[in-house]
């Protein structure tokens, strides 16, 4: 029996079906993968555009949102920008009120990041409707088929990333 990633833990169970690797169900669930990220993202993009902001400024706003008083440094390893891009983003959402910077208590060269009133009121309206396809689709599916989504996302990360992820995944919010 192969080993198989499961969580963070490792289980071991027969070989995966071989007719689930063939290149066409490959390529269904790429396509597939495709229209939902296309579907999970059109609204959300539609109320950014009325604020001049894009999906860089939804993400930083999500887990500013999800690991508030977390350094820039953090945001950087979790959306694995360059930095320039992090600062043009963080300097959109500076200026407009939607996040504070603060030095750190510990360290005054730390900037420790918060969403501001108007910035989580923002956050709440783009994931709102967001959680509210996950929750139509969760319910539609049902916790066998959630939870072997949750592998499969899982199993899509690089491998070194996995335990990571998981565990701020399962974390969640400070």
């Amino acid at each position: 029996m192969k080993p198989t990633f499961v969580g963070c833990m490792v289980e071991s169970r027969p070989p995966a079906n071989p007719l689930f690797l063939r290149e066409e169900e490959l390529r269904q669930g790429i396509e597939l993968m495709f229209y939902a990220y296309r579907d999970f993202t059109f609204e959300s993009d539609q109320q950014l555009k009325r604020y001049g902001l894009g999906r860089a400024h939804h993400r930083a706003l999500y887990f500013i949102g999800r690991h508030p008083g977390h350094t820039v440094g953090h945001l950087l390893s979790i959306l694995k920008v360059t930095k320039q891009s992090i600062s043009r983003v963080l300097k959109d959402l500076l200026e407009q009120g939607y996040v504070e910077q603060k030095s750190g208590a510990r360290d005054r060269r730390e900037r420790l990041l918060w969403l501001t009133e108007k910035g989580q009121a923002l956050e709440q309206e783009l994931t709102g409707r967001q959680s509210q396809r996950f929750a139509r689709a969760y319910r539609e599916t049902g916790a066998e088929a959630v939870d072997g989504f949750r592998k499969v996302l899982l199993g899509l990360l690089d491998p070194a990333e996995r335990a990571i992820v998981d565990k701020r995944v399962r974390g969640g919010a400070r």
